[in-house]
C-alpha cells in the first residue's frame, strides 16, 4: 500500500491506519493530509491508530508534525485508538506530541473536534440561531 486512504467526513478529515507504518508510507501520509486539509480547508483531522503495535519516534514526530501542519492551516488534530503499549513507548521516547488531542475512540474524537469547532462558532458570534 503506496496511500494510506483519507476520508472526508463534513468539516473533518478521518484517517484510520490499519497497515504497519513504515517511514515512507508516514511521508507520504503527511503531504496527502497535508494537501487534503489545504484543498477542502477541512477543520478538524482524526487520525485513529487502533492496528498501530508499535509507534517508533518517527511515527511519533510524524503526528506531531501532522498536528502542527494541521494548527496552521486552523485545524483541530486528535488521535483515537492508542493502544497502552504505544502510550507507554511515547513516553518513554521523550514525545510530548504537543498540539495532538487524544480520545479513547473515534466517537470521542469527532466530539472533541466538534465542541472545538462549536466554540469558535461562538467566538466568531456565529450562535446557531437564524439571524
Amino acid at each position: 500500500m503506496d496511500h494510506i486512504p483519507i476520508l472526508k467526513l463534513g468539516d473533518v478529515l478521518l484517517v484510520s491506519i490499519q497497515v504497519d507504518m513504515h517511514d515512507r508510507l508516514a511521508l507520504a501520509l503527511q503531504d496527502d493530509l497535508t494537501n487534503r486539509l489545504a484543498k477542502t480547508r477541512a477543520r478538524g483531522v482524526l487520525i485513529e491508530i487502533s492496528a498501530l503495535e508499535i509507534v517508533d519516534s518517527f511515527i511519533g514526530r510524524m503526528l506531531d508534525t501532522i498536528a502542527g501542519t494541521a494548527r496552521l492551516l486552523d485545524a483541530e488534530t486528535v488521535v483515537v485508538g492508542m493502544r497502552p503499549a504505544v502510550a507507554i513507548t511515547l513516553v518513554e521516547l521523550g514525545l510530548e506530541l504537543t498540539g495532538v488531542r487524544t480520545a479513547l475512540n473515534v466517537e470521542r474524537g469527532m466530539a472533541l473536534i466538534r465542541s472545538r469547532l462549536d466554540d469558535d462558532a461562538r467566538e466568531d458570534g456565529d450562535d446557531g440561531e437564524p439571524g
